[in-house]
């Protein structure tokens, strides 16, 4: 997996923020059985501000929030990538043939506020989110409790796999 991370604000972790992320989002796509050896991702980094900015200019929703996802694929049924004939160019990338698997944008002022209101290190939140988000980009949602359910348990099993606990460990 190719992997695109902007930290446009510059934000300082205690970890290695670009690795957690590439980390987590390719064992949730490994999970999901996603073309890992051949796609890409984008991960932006922004403050309250610019997250709330690009809440309302891409989803209408004039507030901040932790995460936003942006899938590049349309699914019929969640993890099932199938790029559908006769529209390779909305799905690849010319130069490299690359699978475009979508975006995310992360907030750093959320991840610290969330960390400390969970009890839990930076670190465990933001690979929480990253899972979060990258399931997204598979298809999976939480408008239902059954969604959602199911979104929590694919969630824990990424974290559990790669060993991030809420009391900050990473193994693996």
């Amino acid at each position: 997996m190719t992997s695109y991370v902007e930290n446009e604000i510059n934000a300082d972790f205690p970890f290695d923020a670009q690795h957690l992320i590439e980390l987590v989002a390719e064992s949730a796509f490994r999970s999901e059985q996603a073309p890992v050896e051949k796609a890409f991702v984008n991960v932006l980094i922004t403050d309250s501000e610019g997250i709330r900015e690009y809440n309302r200019q891409y989803r209408d929703i004039d507030r901040e929030t932790d995460v936003l996802s942006f899938p590049n694929f349309t699914f019929e049924t969640p993890g099932v990538f199938e790029i559908p004939e006769g529209s390779e160019s909305d799905y690849l990338d010319p130069d490299t043939g690359e699978i475009w698997l979508g975006d995310i944008i992360l907030c750093a002022d959320r991840i610290r506020s969330q960390a400390r209101e969970y009890g839990h290190s930076e670190k465990r939140e933001m690979a929480f989110l990253v899972a979060h988000s990258a399931l997204h980009l598979c298809g999976y949602d939480h408008e239902t409790p059954q969604e959602a359910a199911v979104m929590e348990e694919k969630q824990e099993a990424i974290l559990q796999k790669l060993g991030i606990t809420r009391d900050g460990g990473l193994t693996g």
